[in-house]
């Protein structure tokens, strides 16, 4: 084994026995936030989620709603909820392709409900069922996730807790990031995570919201 797998080695498994350190009263905390804040989000944004799904059937054909099979902690799949926010069959004739900065697939309104992140809404549903959480790494599907841990040593590391709905790479730059950038914000969360930077986190995910930049 070389030098540098060996030390790649080493930082996988520093991180394995991080994820596994944090304290069950973090674990229990997050959990009872993560269902009261869901509740409570959802009721307040009943009315911009009906108004969401109004505007994106009047501009484009389609479903409202957009499911996905996602990947969540330790690689379980799960199918994640989101408003619609490109043209239907999006991927028809390329395949899977990762979303970029000014995707000519997003629609106009697609557009304005990702930048303010309005389109991640119906995910406060897959933290109720337990698939998601506030506060994580961005879940990514089966077949992207295969090839950027080709790309990226160590991209599946993301798996070892459950996926967020925001994360510290999408409060941090968004689609200016690219995958490895990404998953190096996402070591760094799961090796300092707790409620604190939580709390950070979704404050600053609340001024993107506002201002609109830094989503994915």
């Amino acid at each position: 084994m070389s030098e540098l797998e060996s030390r790649i080695n080493e930082a996988n498994v520093e991180l394995i026995e991080d994820s596994n350190s944090c304290s069950l009263t973090y674990l229990i905390l997050k959990r009872m936030i993560d269902i009261m804040v869901s509740i409570v989000g959802v009721v307040i944004t009943a009315p911009i989620m009906l108004l969401t799904a109004i505007a994106i059937k009047l501009e484009s054909h389609g479903p409202v709603i957009f499911s996905q099979t996602r990947l969540g902690k330790n690689g379980q799949e799960f199918t994640i909820y989101k408003f619609r926010s490109m043209v239907k069959n999006a991927e028809k004739h390329t395949g899977a392709v990762w979303a970029q900065e000014n995707d000519s697939r997003v629609t106009n309104v697609g557009n304005f409900i990702r930048k303010t992140r309005i389109d991640e809404l119906p995910q406060f549903f897959n933290i109720l069922k337990g698939d998601m959480t506030l506060v994580g790494p961005r879940p990514e599907r089966p077949c992207l996730t295969e090839e950027f841990h080709d790309e990226y040593c160590g991209f599946k590391s993301r798996l070892l807790v459950k996926p967020g709905v925001t994360g510290l790479a999408q409060v941090k730059g968004g689609y200016e990031l690219t995958p490895g950038q990404k998953l190096r914000f996402d070591k760094l969360y799961i090796k300092q995570r707790s409620l604190l930077l939580d709390l950070e986190i979704m404050i600053r995910t609340a001024v993107v919201m506002i201002i609109g930049h830094g989503a994915r």
